[in-house]
C-alpha cells in the first residue's frame, strides 16, 4: 500500500474571462483553454453540471483534451440536492449517472453533491440519500462527497453516519459554511474560498505553506493537529487516502496562481 495518497490542485471551471493575461497567455483560443488549463493543473471542478445535464460526447471531449493523471470534480445535478425530501431524489440522482460520466474514464474524479445553505440535518433522510449514491458505474469506482452548508451538520451524528456509508464531507474554508476536516473514507475534498485578488498568488505564501502541510497530513492518513475535528472521540483509522484542494470563488483571478503555487509545494 502507498504511505502516500495523491494530492491534486485545481480551480473551479476554466471559462472566465478574466484569466485570459493572467492565467491564460494572449492570443490563446478560447477553444485550447482546458487544454491549457489541464497541463498546469491537476484537477478542476466543474459547476455547469450542477445546473444542466451535459451529453456523452461532451465528457468524451473533456477526456481527449486532458493529460493522464488529471481528473475533473463533477457537481451533482441541482435536481438532486434541492429538495425537501432527500429520500425521492432516486431518479434525479439516476439520470444524472447516466448522462455520461463514464465517457471521462480514468479523468472522473469525485462526484460533489452540494446542498443549500437552508438544508438542515435530518439524520434519517440524509441517510436515505446517502443511500442513492452507487460505488460503481458501468465497471468505474465513483466516489461521492457531499457539501452540507448549515452548521446543524456539525455533530458527531453527522460524522458517524458518513462513515457508514465511506462518504466524505467537504472542508469547506468560508466565512459560514461548516468547516468538517474529520476524514472519512478514501478521500478529503476541500474548497478554499478566502483567497483575495490583490495577492498575486491568491493566498500569502505562509497561508499556502500551512495548506501544502495540513495536505500533506491528510494523505498521509492523519489529520492536522490545528483544526479541531467536529468527532473528536472516535477518529477515523489511519490510512492513505487522495486529498483535492480547489481554490473556489473568491479570490477568482488569481485562484488559478493558487494552486499551481500548491502544487510546488507538493
Amino acid at each position: 500500500m502507498a504511505k502516500q495518497g495523491t494530492i491534486r490542485a485545481g480551480i473551479g471551471g476554466w471559462t472566465f474571462e478574466p484569466w485570459r493575461g493572467v492565467f491564460y497567455p494572449e492570443g490563446l483560443p478560447h477553444a485550447r483553454e482546458l487544454e491549457y488549463a489541464s497541463q498546469h493543473l491537476t484537477s478542476i471542478e466543474v459547476n455547469g453540471t450542477f445546473y444542466s445535464t451535459q451529453k456523452p460526447a461532451t465528457f468524451a471531449k473533456w477526456r481527449k483534451e486532458t493529460p493522464d493523471g488529471f481528473v475533473f470534480a463533477i457537481k451533482g445535478i441541482r435536481y438532486a440536492v434541492n429538495r425537501r425530501v432527500l429520500a425521492e431524489a432516486g431518479d434525479s440522482v439516476t439520470r444524472f449517472l447516466e448522462s455520461g460520466l463514464t465517457e471521462l474514464g480514468p479523468r472522473l474524479g469525485p462526484l460533489l453533491w452540494q446542498f443549500a445553505g437552508t438544508k438542515k440535518f435530518d439524520e434519517a433522510d440524509f441517510g436515505k440519500f446517502l443511500e442513492l449514491l452507487p460505488r460503481e458505474l458501468d465497471g468505474i469506482k465513483l466516489r461521492h462527497v457531499v457539501e452540507p452548508r448549515h452548521p446543524s451538520f456539525c455533530t458527531p451524528a453527522f460524522i458517524a453516519l458518513l462513515r457508514k456509508f465511506s462518504i466524505p464531507a467537504v472542508f469547506a474554508e468560508h466565512a459560514t459554511y461548516p468547516a468538517i476536516p474529520d476524514p472519512v473514507g478514501d478521500f478529503v475534498y476541500l474548497r478554499l474560498q478566502k483567497g483575495k485578488d490583490d495577492i498575486k498568488t491568491g493566498y500569502p505564501p505562509k497561508v499556502l505553506d500551512q495548506w501544502a502541510e495540513r495536505a500533506k497530513a491528510w494523505a498521509k492518513g492523519g489529520t492536522p493537529k490545528d483544526l479541531e475535528l467536529i468527532d473528536a472521540k472516535s477518529k477515523a483509522k489511519a490510512e492513505p487516502r487522495d486529498v483535492f484542494v480547489y481554490f473556489i470563488h473568491e479570490g477568482k483571478v488569481r485562484a488559478p496562481a493558487a494552486a499551481m503555487e500548491l502544487i510546488k509545494r507538493l
